[in-house]
């Protein structure tokens, strides 16, 4: 990881000032590098060790990095890593414009790997993301969103990625197409999961320890797993209280909300589903030779479902 860091700080570097100011200050906030220590774990797995592994993490934090950028604006959120995010301090137009540089840095370093299958791979994780975002907010306001509808954006929005970075260690070391799916398989299944834990967590949470704002989804009028499973396990007029928060983006109800979901048992829903998905990982990843690697490929599934923040 910190051979990754290294890749990242050098490929911040820009002609333009106000690219690499805005780059690094998101950059710095730290954040989890999940994407990334998962190529770098599979590689380990696969026992390739070969410099373009750092290359390439680096290009997945980057399009991670972009996203968040570009979500920013779009929800108008404020707080990000328990700290203001980039368009409070810099403006919507440079965290758009420094999103798309990043996008298009990160497809300058992933043709330097010289390996067509892993830009294909990326190349559509990256448009799936997109159409993940477009969806998404499509749904907004919606209270009628099913959870397979729910579970549809979240693998593309937010597992896409996952998926693609395990996909690209089995790549990177030339593996089987069946130990390839089962990486793939693994990484979707821990995104899966990862945002689920995410979305209990909005309303199960502190926004000291999470960095961000408790009920941020709802004023977006994001139709999640808690809600969704609390408006089906509710009253009527519970569940019509959910449904007016959702369609009107409005938090004055935030407490009432939390209470609601928190008796329905939406939560331990929630939580079911994403412990459904950790296992799902593990049981992919199982195919893979015995090794520390995988142990703490197997470990991550684990610690996801009892994350914090």
């Amino acid at each position: 990881m910190d051979a990754v860091d290294h890749v990242i700080r050098n490929r911040l570097d820009s002609g333009v000032p106000l690219v690499g100011q805005v780059a690094r200050y998101i950059i710095s906030a730290g954040g989890k590098r999940l994407r990334p220590a998962m190529l770098l774990l599979v590689c380990g797995a696969l026992n390739y060790r070969e410099p373009t592994r750092h290359t390439l993490a680096a290009v997945v934090e980057f399009i991670h990095t972009a996203t968040l950028l570009h979500d920013d604006v779009v929800d108008a959120s404020t707080l990000r890593r328990g700290r203001d995010t980039a368009n409070e301090v810099f403006g919507n137009p440079a965290s758009v414009l420094v999103g798309d540089f990043l996008y298009s840095r990160a497809f300058q370093m992933m043709v330097e790997s010289h390996n067509m299958r892993v830009m294909e791979v990326l190349a559509e994780a990256t448009n799936v993301i997109a159409e993940g975002e477009v969806l998404q907010l499509m749904n907004m306001h919606d209270a009628s969103l099913s959870e397979a509808e729910y579970l549809r954006v979240i693998r593309s929005k937010t597992a896409k990625l996952f998926e693609a970075s395990a996909r690209i260690g089995a790549l990177l070391a030339e593996q089987p197409p069946a130990i390839e799916e089962a990486c793939a398989t693994y990484g979707q299944a821990i995104g899966t999961a990862f945002q689920l834990i995410d979305d209990v967590l909005d309303y199960d949470g502190a926004s000291a320890e999470m960095g961000k704002n408790i009920g941020d989804d709802l004023r977006e009028g994001k139709a999640t797993l808690p809600l969704i499973a609390a408006m089906q396990r509710s009253a009527e007029s519970d569940a019509a209280v959910i449904r007016h928060a959702i369609e009107e983006g409005s938090t004055e109800a935030l407490e009432q909300v939390i209470a609601i979901v928190a008796r329905s048992g939406a939560l331990d829903v929630a939580r079911q589903a994403a412990q459904s998905e950790a296992q799902r990982a593990i049981d992919a990843i199982s195919v893979l030779p015995p090794s520390e690697y995988r142990e703490a490929l197997i470990q991550l599934g684990t610690q996801l479902l009892s994350r914090r923040a």
